[in-house]
């Protein structure tokens, strides 16, 4: 790798193409080994240890930062008894600040609907596409965070110190989190700046910034209405389907027209800024909506706004599991025993999530038609997050970058998604400032079937997160 003189300037194709170049030669064959290994989530895999997929994944990603030879980088494995690993890399800096960049190692289930050719254990590369389940949500981070130390320690000049944090719970909601930010809080630091690779694109044209995330309340709600299953045409007339109940139960929640979640609880102010990035959003994104993912359905709008506040400010329901049915072919004439389906709830991002659970747990158990018995089991509930006003040295350096690698001005936007670990680390740094972006950008598909890394899109942000360090680096070292 050719040393660039020092100067407080970048030249932009030079950078995108050392970029280009580190992929290419150090990253996409590291990642394809990270993609066949399937390390589940904690909550998709309870033998995570004993498996011992996780810990091969951690130790991959370690074995091949070391191979990097990064001057002064210390990476370490840290494990809490009971809690998945963490990996932290550490890079000492000259400047008076702390900057921090957050990605994850854990992965969804496999799901089903793989095209011919693929399979979630199975790296892929096609084209500009790398397929595989977590290249993109969200292997590439890790590599991307490395790659861009690897460069700016070329550019050399004066630096803050770089912490890289990468967890292995994050699609579990991040239970383990939250210990290993108060074990390494002297690591972390206050950090003036982060970095979270770990979000949404809403094309693959421009940077974009996730100035949202919703929360989310997951949950198994159980309908039992018999001990033991019973004839069909004997029982039918008798006693209640679970089913029905399940339906009317889950009206007190949806409108089952307008898919609408009714309780005041669940509703929330948009504020004015979030309406209006919507729609600067929507007449960018225009029609995009009826292709950003493998549809059949039409959108439930034709308003690109309406859209994206849909997605990113109101609350949604959708049943993402199922128990107590047989399968079709196997169904026979049964009055089934019960109906458990599993339950994600999307919260506003300024909701409080725990009181939230408790009203939620209240309307559903409550009131049971027919006394029949309901129980809502919830996970540990996920908070919302919303950015602090952004500060003009930081919109004029995303501005920059985007401009410089993409060709096209920096976006700003919600995300239907969550990431736990922003609310947590605002609350901990009410000054800092926080880039969320990533790469799941249309037909992505992430947590479904063909998962796929936009390796163009990969390679220009990592370009984009060296720029926007070396921006912040500048505005770090100038005297107060």
């Amino acid at each position: 790798m050719r040393q660039k003189p020092r100067d407080l300037s970048i030249d932009s194709d030079w950078l995108l193409s050392e970029t280009e170049q580190f992929w290419e030669e150090r990253i996409i064959d590291s990642l394809c080994d990270y993609i066949a290994i399937p390390n589940l989530s904690p909550s998709f895999d309870k033998q995570w240890h004993n498996n011992g997929y996780m810990h091969a994944a951690v130790n991959h990603v370690k074995g091949w930062i070391d191979k990097q030879d990064v001057q002064g980088l210390e990476i370490t494995i840290h494990e809490i008894p009971g809690l998945t690993p963490t990996l932290v890399a550490e890079l000492p800096g000259q400047l008076d600040d702390t900057i921090l960049l957050y990605g994850h190692l854990d992965k969804q289930p496999e799901f089903s609907g793989w095209h011919e050719g693929l399979a979630p254990w199975k790296p892929v590369r096609r084209g500009d596409k790398l397929f595989g389940r977590g290249g993109a949500d969200d292997g590439y981070a890790v590599y991307a965070a490395i790659c861009a130390v690897k460069l700016l320690l070329t550019l050399n000049r004066p630096l803050p110190r770089i912490v890289i944090l990468i967890e292995c719970s994050e699609e579990s909601g991040s239970p383990d989190l939250l210990a290993y930010m108060n074990a390494l809080d002297p690591v972390i630091g206050k950090p003036s700046l982060v970095f979270a690779l770990d979000s949404t694109c809403g094309n693959y044209q421009q940077l974009w910034v996730t100035t949202s995330l919703r929360g989310i309340i997951t949950g198994e709600l159980n309908v039992t209405v018999l001990n033991q299953a019973a004839h069909s045409g004997a029982a039918g007339g008798i006693v209640p389907s679970s089913f029905r109940i399940l339906r009317q139960v889950i009206s007190r929640l949806e409108d089952e027209q307008t898919g609408l979640i009714t309780p005041d609880f669940l509703q929330e102010q948009i504020p004015a800024q979030r309406r209006k990035e919507a729609e600067l959003a929507g007449a960018v994104l225009k029609d995009q909506f009826s292709h950003l993912f493998d549809q059949v359905a039409q959108p439930i709008s034709t308003d690109p706004t309406e859209l994206i506040l849909n997605n990113t400010w109101l609350s949604a329901l959708e049943i993402t599991g199922m128990d107590g049915l047989p399968a079709v072919d196997k169904a026979g004439n049964v009055l089934r025993a019960f109906t458990k389906v599993k339950l994600a709830l999307r919260l506003p991002p300024t909701i409080n999530a725990t009181l939230a659970l408790e009203k939620l747990s209240s309307l559903l158990e409550s009131q049971a038609p027919h006394s029949a018995r309901i129980t809502f089991v919830a996970d540990l509930p996920n908070p919302g997050w919303q950015a602090p006003p952004e500060q003009p040295e930081l919109t004029a350096a995303l501005h920059r970058a985007s401009n410089a690698f993409f060709g096209l001005p920096a976006m700003s936007m919600g995300c239907g998604g969550s990431i736990p670990f922003m609310e947590a680390l605002s609350s901990r740094l009410p000054d800092a400032q926080f880039v969320v972006t990533g790469v799941l950008g249309p037909m992505s598909n992430a947590h479904g079937p063909n998962e796929f890394l936009h390796l163009p899109t990969a390679k220009k942000i990592t370009a984009s997160v060296i720029s926007i360090i070396c921006d912040w680096s500048e505005k770090a070292g100038e005297p107060n």
